[in-house]
């Protein structure tokens, strides 16, 4: 059945399924451990329920207070960024040579982009608790990695370390993996096709 399908079809499945699975696992999360609560499944590997109301690292645009323009300019700059992503991957469809790791790397991104959109767009109307609506709805986080305690860190290096000190200090989804996981491929293994 896969092998009949155009290339743009197994790229769409491919990334309604990575979505479909950053969003089970978001479920999972918000229905299993208390908002705020952790759970060890190693000293250096920690699950977590946070719901961020920004982007990377809990940066935000805006106060959050009264009607969130910042969460809002957000969510329609996401959006945005989904659509030059989606014709991205057209475009690279239609052209010669391009290779599948590429289309990868960017259906990887598409897919990470789209699975946090859905949080924005709509887990502040389906969730009460976040008190939020429509493009304003928190993105949920799980994963957190408190590999080694780092004494004296570089302030412009903060952003590492968790409010206890512990490298890796973000937490992150799902989605968020998909995004750096695609990055790092597409620099290490296809930066000369990008040239």
């Amino acid at each position: 059945m896969l092998k009949k399908m155009s290339p743009a079809k197994k790229v769409a499945l491919l990334i309604f399924v990575l979505v479909v699975i950053d969003q089970a696992v978001k479920l999972l999360v918000r229905s299993h451990i208390d908002l705020g609560d952790q759970v060890s499944v190693f000293s250096w590997f920690k699950l977590c329920h946070i719901e961020n109301n920004g982007f990377a690292f809990g940066m935000q645009l805006g106060s959050g207070e009264g009607v969130d323009w910042g969460k809002i300019v957000l969510s329609l700059f996401r959006l945005a960024m989904i659509g030059f992503l989606v014709w991205g991957i057209r475009y690279l469809l239609h052209k010669d040579n391009v290779p599948k790791g590429v289309i990868a790397g960017v259906a990887l991104i598409l897919a990470g982009a789209i699975g946090n959109m859905v949080d924005s767009m709509f887990y502040g109307l389906l969730f009460e608790e976040q008190g939020a609506g429509f493009l304003t709805g928190r993105v949920v986080d799980m994963f957190y990695f408190p590999l080694f305690k780092w004494e004296g860190v570089p302030s412009m290096l903060r952003f590492l370390v968790s409010s206890d000190g512990y490298f890796f200090g973000a937490v992150f989804n799902v989605a968020d993996a998909y995004i750096s996981v695609a990055v790092v491929y597409l620099i290490l293994f296809h930066y000369k096709f990008f040239k």
